[in-house]
């Protein structure tokens, strides 16, 4: 009954939350409970939006697709009704995180425009926070329920075996060619007399605010090379501690509300830090960063640097790996990886042609597994202008399924089935000892009826 939904159970419920924010207006015109689990309601809004969402991503949805995302909602209601009896701690800065974190890709995708944000959402960025908060708290203690429930799946090599054998062959997925990469990112050197201009402007700065008077939320507004914040006029939210880059995080931490720090150095480049509030482990602060200007002797020496590298890669004196830890950017997910680039949109470590870089497709085209690029000067999301080195792993071609060639593809989906079996079986026994009460515009559902007929079943 439920492993039907399953897939589009989490797509609603963790990718809905742009629609989440638009409709907190019409709540209370167009508001009604239409599900009632455990202590847990569900409200006619919230399903309208999951459904809508569904709906965008896939226009020719099943007639009775609304009854089953209402299904999914209340299976959620029901991993949140859970957690909270059984006392499943999501911790207040755990909670900010998450927000501050949507709230930038949110602020991404509007090219870094808090006006054109806002004026979208009919709210200030403090309101869609504040009615955001208490659907990210409950999505993430759906989430931990549901970890905990499925903590000890696991699968067999023969059941992973056994699981791939009963897809009929007429329905195995068709891979298209994929490539697996490994980089060196390396950061180009300010030269120093580029990284004192940057400090003597910084402190200018700092001097018009203590000295001056000026308003920090002003200037930063205007003069703060980080493009995330400076919209905000400086002000990066609540954070828990671990968030910040090491020498940034030490300052911050030690300022009382409303003081202005010295002049501090990052990889970054040179911040000012005002302390806004704190809350238990939290910090609310806001800075103003000026960044050293590269120069193009700067960019040629680092390329240099790459050059070189390769050289020693290709003549067998440094292996890649060792490159990677001597000469590689520490920030970059990939140094910690002997190299190898995450997707971000699989998590695993192969990429269809696709989800690559235009630059990064260019730099490998005609490569053979082993082989180097030359060196890529690229931007990283911050501005920042840096070098990579990248080397071809491997190259797939378009293929079917194949249990030999993409095991831990069919890995990962055996042991997704069987954790959906863990919270089918936990759903249905929880049914059975949870209140679940259907409002009449959808008591006729099926697929809800069914829910119904197994919690009254003795």
């Amino acid at each position: 009954m439920l492993k039907q939904m399953r897939v589009w159970a989490v797509m609603a419920f963790f990718l809905a939350f742009s629609t989440v924010v638009s409709a907190q207006n019409d709540r209370a015109v167009i508001d009604k409970v239409v599900a009632t689990v455990g202590s847990e309601i569900v409200m006619l809004s919230e399903l309208q939006e999951q459904f809508s969402y569904a709906k965008q991503q896939n226009p020719n949805l099943p007639a009775d697709f609304m009854c089953m995302t209402l299904q999914n909602i209340i299976v959620q209601k029901m991993l949140v009704n859970q957690a909270k009896l059984d006392s499943v701690e999501v911790k207040d800065d755990e909670v900010e995180t998450q927000i501050a974190a949507r709230i930038d890709r949110l602020l991404a995708y509007f090219n870094q425009d808090q006006k054109a944000l806002e004026d979208f959402y009919g709210q200030s960025l403090e309101q869609i926070r504040e009615t955001t908060r208490n659907d990210m708290r409950n999505q993430m203690l759906s989430q931990r329920m549901e970890s905990k429930i499925t903590e000890k799946a696991s699968v067999t090599p023969s059941e992973v075996k056994l699981f791939f054998d009963n897809i009929p062959k007429d329905s195995l997925p068709y891979f298209n060619a994929e490539v697996e990469i490994r980089e060196i990112v390396y950061k180009p050197q300010i030269n120093t007399k580029e990284r004192e201009s940057a400090r003597q402007r910084i402190a200018e700065l700092r001097q018009r605010i203590v000295e001056g008077g000026d308003d920090f939320g002003i200037l930063a507004k205007k003069y703060s090379e980080d493009p995330g914040s400076a919209a905000q006029n400086g002000d990066l939210g609540f954070q828990k501690r671990g968030t910040f880059v090491p020498a940034f995080e030490a300052a911050a931490y030690r300022l009382e509300n409303d003081q202005i720090s010295p002049v501090i150095e990052s990889e970054f480049g040179f911040h000012i830090i005002q302390m806004l509030e704190r809350r238990g482990n939290l910090i609310r602060c806001r800075h103003i960063l000026i960044k050293p200007t590269l120069t193009q002797e700067d960019l040629d020496k680092a390329k240099s640097v790459l050059d070189s590298v390769a050289m020693m890669i290709k003549d067998s004196t440094l292996t890649f790996g060792a490159a990677v830890k001597k000469y590689g950017d520490k920030n970059q997910q990939s140094f910690n990886n002997d190299g190898r680039v995450a997707n971000p949109r699989s998590g695993n470590t192969f990429f269809e042609v696709a989800d690559l870089d235009t630059d990064v497709y260019f730099a490998i085209d005609g490569l053979q597994p082993g082989q180097l690029s030359k060196p890529i000067l690229f931007h990283t999301p911050d501005g920042s202008q840096m070098y990579r080195l990248i080397q071809l792993v491997s190259r797939s071609k378009p293929h079917k399924a194949d249990l030999k060639q993409d095991y831990s593809k069919i890995q990962d989906a055996a042991l997704q089935q069987k954790k959906g079996d863990f919270t089918e079986k936990w759903v249905l026994e929880k049914l059975r000892t949870t209140y679940l009460g259907i409002g009449d515009r959808f008591a006729q559902c099926p697929n809800l009826q069914e829910m119904l007929n197994i919690k009254n079943q003795k």
